[in-house]
């Protein structure tokens, strides 16, 4: 469990207690895919913990038995996720993803205020080993990581955006905010003290995806509304 209001608390997925209201909360499916609006606190998949079974990939195939995961999302980020039903719409939808040919926004309520409209945050990421699964920004060993960020409303302490990964680095919107000084609120991993009590949960959801249908060919847009 986290401890007080140290710096840089370490969450533990052993006291795994995923939302079950709704059980899976279904956008859109046809024979080929199944897009879901994903809670913060469930996992996408499967943990390597017997005890992380519960998640999105298990609750689908309840129905859907060939349902397969075509991304992630955070444990405790919200939003679109995209599955596939059969493996040839796996395999269209995962080279898009690999081939960077979906769109995909985020929104994120942030600490401070940001002056800028807009910008591009353009750092190397990299894993911190000695805090394993934290990133970090690393401009020798890291992989290129960009992220586009616009302001969507300014609060009298707190920026909500409007994210753009560019790149699709593990955390990397939540190190890119950190380290332009803006870390993403109620964000276990890097916000500390009251950036991390200043919400309940990560204020982080993947509020739109797009991507091109395997058989139709049809480019479609999938949204969820944001819930904080």
């Amino acid at each position: 469990m986290l401890q007080g209001l140290m710096p840089g608390p370490m969450p533990t997925l052993l006291d795994y207690f995923p939302p079950t209201d709704p059980y899976l909360d279904v956008i859109h499916v046809d024979d080929d895919i199944l897009v879901v609006n994903k809670q913060s606190g469930l996992l996408s998949v499967p943990g390597k913990d017997p005890s992380l079974w519960d998640c999105i990939e298990y609750r689908a195939r309840q129905t859907w038995p060939s349902a397969g995961m075509c991304h992630r999302l955070d444990k405790d980020t919200s939003g679109v996720l995209v599955l596939a039903l059969n493996k040839p719409a796996h395999g269209f939808i995962g080279s898009q993803f690999e081939h960077r040919k979906t769109t995909k926004h985020y929104v994120a309520r942030v600490s401070g205020i940001l002056e800028q409209d807009s910008g591009l945050v353009d750092l190397p990421l990299a894993t911190d080993w000695l805090n394993k699964p934290r990133q970090k920004v690393d401009y020798e060993h890291g992989r290129p990581a960009q992220t586009e960020w616009q302001v969507i409303e300014r609060e009298q302490e707190a920026t909500r955006v409007r994210l753009v990964p560019l790149t699709g680095r593990t955390h990397q919107l939540r190190v890119h905010m950190k380290a332009i000084g803006h870390v993403i609120l109620g964000d276990a991993f890097y916000a500390e003290g009251a950036d991390f009590t200043a919400a309940d949960r990560l204020q982080l959801h993947a509020a739109e995806l797009g991507f091109t249908h395997p058989t139709t060919k049809e480019f479609m847009t999938f949204s969820a509304p944001v819930p904080f």
